[in-house]
């Protein structure tokens, strides 16, 4: 029971990651428009709680940039790749000074589910960091791919949950001081982006 990991996220010791949403996956992947959404929602929140974000790429001359729905600007860094898993070395040695080297736990959002955000959520797993995948901000081309992506999680040791879930298990009490703000960013309910009938 003592080695029995309960999901308590704790602000000090996360890290927000997004993965590869780029341009050239806009009309691939399954209800895009609302990851994004959902996404830029984690980001703003990561900027009022003072969350660090890390940003990855997939070969971006090919696949673009980063889609401006989603406000980055206030990442560490963008890190361009070829791996699928958003752990690569520069990734690697930025964990190493993040929270004072203590990183805890990753709140992971992007796509797609069953390719970069699986073999993220492996490498975390293996490193013995906690990861909590966003199911309303992550996706993949195919739903059935998504679905079972998520159901793997679960499986292996990650925490599925919501960007609502999440954000107030973040602050925990109505009088945190950015409580307010974060109550803001969830006061319109997230879209269901095709989940609730997969239930």
């Amino acid at each position: 029971m003592a080695n029995r990991k309960l999901g308590d996220i704790r602000l000090n010791e996360t890290v927000l990651f997004v993965c590869d949403i780029q341009e050239k996956f806009r009309n691939a992947v399954k209800y895009f428009f609302e990851i994004a959404q959902v996404s830029n929602r984690l980001t703003e929140a990561a900027r009022i709680l003072e969350i660090p974000i890390v940003v990855t790429e997939q070969y971006p001359d090919g696949l673009g940039h980063t889609v401006p729905e989603v406000n980055i600007t206030n990442a560490v860094n963008i890190f361009p790749k070829t791996k699928f898993s958003m752990i690569i070395p520069e990734v690697e040695e930025v964990l190493k000074t993040l929270r004072g080297g203590h990183v805890r736990h990753v709140i992971l959002c992007g796509i797609e589910t069953h390719v970069c955000i699986q073999q993220t959520v492996i490498d975390l797993l293996n490193r013995n960091i906690e990861v909590y995948v966003v199911a309303d901000a992550v996706s993949s081309r195919s739903q059935m791919d998504r679905i079972f992506a998520l159901e793997r999680f679960r499986q292996i040791g990650a925490t599925v949950t919501t960007s609502e879930a999440v954000l107030l298990q973040l602050v925990g009490d109505k009088n945190h001081p950015k409580f307010k703000e974060i109550q803001s960013l969830i006061m319109v309910s997230a879209p269901e982006s095709g989940l609730v009938n997969k239930l």
